[in-house]
């Protein structure tokens, strides 16, 4: 019996021993496996809170670069209202240029009908001088007749050679034309009876040359009474 028990109690002791032993074992493992979690869990809070700090920055990020986004949208929206505003401005400038190209073509088309007018007015008005000048040069030399132009724009005529005692002898008479736009005689050196009746011819024939020549006849006549 002693030895049984003796054997029983170091069994015993044995199953203390090892399970104090066993026990140790497991709260040391545990204890190393929960400092371990504990510190997994700490180096994963901490780099989740990072990474959450860093989803919260770049969320800011966002926001500004969204914020930024509008104002320029809002910026360029502005522009190209300006812009559109600037082009219409820009046809409306075009048109009256275009206008204005246009008027500035139409007075010269009209300055150069008025230029070639006045150039055909110029030439008829200096072919007419040089009529009158010939005609005058040829009543001058072959009938003796000077014409000049005196005060109150009227004209006055004189004829030579017509006297054949005396060539040099003037006979003169001044035309002008009065308010109703008829021909005048003024006065006649020497006086002709028949100015009147002339003159009444003159203004119904409008016939000039016929009058002029109608005066010297009766000038003519004259001188050889």
């Amino acid at each position: 019996e002693d030895e049984i028990t003796l054997f029983e109690r170091d069994m015993k002791e044995f199953w203390i021993q090892f399970k104090i032993s066993y026990s140790t074992e497991q709260i040391n493992q545990t204890s190393a496996l929960r400092d371990l979690c504990k510190e997994t869990i700490e180096a994963l809070s901490e780099k989740w809170s990072q990474k959450l700090k860093e989803e919260d920055l770049m969320i800011d990020k966002i926001q500004e670069y969204n914020s930024e986004i509008l104002q320029q949208s809002k910026y360029v929206a502005e522009k190209e209202e300006q812009l559109t505003e600037i082009k219409s401005k820009l046809n409306e400038e075009e048109e009256q240029q275009k206008n204005l190209t246009d008027s500035i073509q139409e007075l010269k088309e009209e300055l150069r009908k008025k230029m070639e007018i006045k150039s055909s007015e110029n030439e008829a008005a200096k072919e007419k001088v040089e009529r009158v000048s010939k005609i005058k040069t040829l009543f001058k030399e072959r009938l003796g007749l000077e014409m000049r132009r005196i005060h109150d724009e009227q004209l006055q005529f004189i004829f030579r050679h017509i006297d054949h005692k005396d060539p040099d002898k003037p006979y003169v008479f001044t035309l002008s034309i009065n308010e109703q736009g008829d021909y005048e005689v003024t006065s006649c050196t020497p006086p002709l009876d028949c100015i009147a009746e002339l003159q009444l011819k003159l203004r119904e024939t409008n016939n000039f040359s016929a009058f002029v020549a109608n005066i010297r006849k009766a000038f003519t006549a004259l001188s050889y009474k």
